[in-house]
C-alpha cells in the first residue's frame, strides 16, 4: 500500500483550509463548520481539502500550525526534527551522543511509507476523539479520500480504520520507531481541539501509549502551535 503521496496531498490541503478560513473570517462566512465546508463557491470541499472533511465541524476553526504554513509530509519530520533537537538540548546529563533523530524527511525512500502510514492512521484516530463521527462525515471523508487516490487498497484501509473503535494502544503500535511516535503524536495535536475533555484525554492517553517523554511532549505541542 502506498499511502505518502495522499499523505502529503491531505496536509497540503490544510493550506487550503487556512486560507478559506481566513477568508470565511473576513466575509462572515467561516462559522459553519463542516457545513461552511461544504458550500461556497468551488464546491466548498476545493476550499477545505480532505483535511477539513477530516477535521469534521467544531475543529475546523480552531486548526492551524506551522506544518500548515510550510505544507506537506516533509514539513512534519522538520518539525518532529527540531522538537527532537530542543528537547535532547535541554537533556543536562547525557552521558553520550544522541544519534540524529530519523524523522521522515530524512530516512530514505524505502522507509517513508512506513512513516506515512503510521501518520494517517494517527490523524484518522484523531478525527474520531470527540466520539462522534456521523454517517454523513465519513461518507464525505471516504469521498475525499477517494478523490485524492483511487487507489482500491488504501481505500479498504480507510474503511476499515474508520470502522476500528478508538483505542490510543492499539493506535500507538503503529510506532515503530520514537521518532514516528513523535511525528504520530504532532499531527494528533494539530487535529484534536484540546478545549474539548474527550479528545484532550485520547491526547493524553496517546502520549502515554506512545512512551514519549514529558520533554518531548512539550517541544512537540509547542511546534505543533506555533504559527
Amino acid at each position: 500500500m502506498n499511502t505518502r503521496g495522499l499523505l502529503d496531498q491531505l496536509l497540503k490541503s490544510g493550506q487550503q483550509l487556512l486560507e478559506k478560513q481566513a477568508g470565511g473570517a473576513k466575509t462572515g462566512t467561516g462559522a459553519g463548520g463542516l457545513g461552511g465546508l461544504l458550500s461556497g463557491a468551488g464546491g466548498g470541499l476545493l476550499g477545505g481539502g480532505a483535511l477539513g472533511v477530516l477535521l469534521g465541524s467544531k475543529k475546523a476553526r480552531k486548526f492551524g500550525g506551522k506544518a500548515l504554513t510550510y505544507g506537506g509530509l516533509a514539513a512534519l519530520g522538520v518539525l518532529a526534527y527540531k522538537a527532537y533537537g530542543n528537547w535532547q538540548a535541554q537533556q543536562a546529563n547525557q552521558q553520550a551522543p544522541t544519534p540524529e533523530p530519523q524523522t521522515v524527511d530524512r530516512v530514505p525512500a524505502a522507509q517513508v511509507e512506513q512513516h506515512s502510514q503510521a501518520v494517517l492512521r494517527a490523524l484518522v484516530a484523531a478525527a474520531k476523539a470527540d466520539g462522534h463521527v456521523d454517517e454523513r462525515e465519513r461518507a464525505l471523508i471516504e469521498g475525499e479520500f477517494t478523490r485524492l487516490d483511487g487507489d482500491r487498497e488504501v481505500q479498504q484501509w480507510l474503511h476499515a480504520e474508520l470502522d476500528k473503535p478508538l483505542d490510543p494502544a492499539e493506535v500507538a503500535r503503529a510506532a515503530q520507531t520514537p521518532e514516528i511516535a513523535a511525528e504520530m503524536y504532532l499531527a494528533s495535536v494539530m487535529m484534536v481541539d484540546q478545549e474539548n475533555y474527550m479528545e484532550r484525554a485520547y491526547l493524553d492517553e496517546l502520549a502515554r501509549q506512545l512512551g514519549l517523554a514529558h520533554g518531548l511532549r512539550e517541544e512537540l505541542e509547542k511546534q505543533a502551535r506555533q504559527g
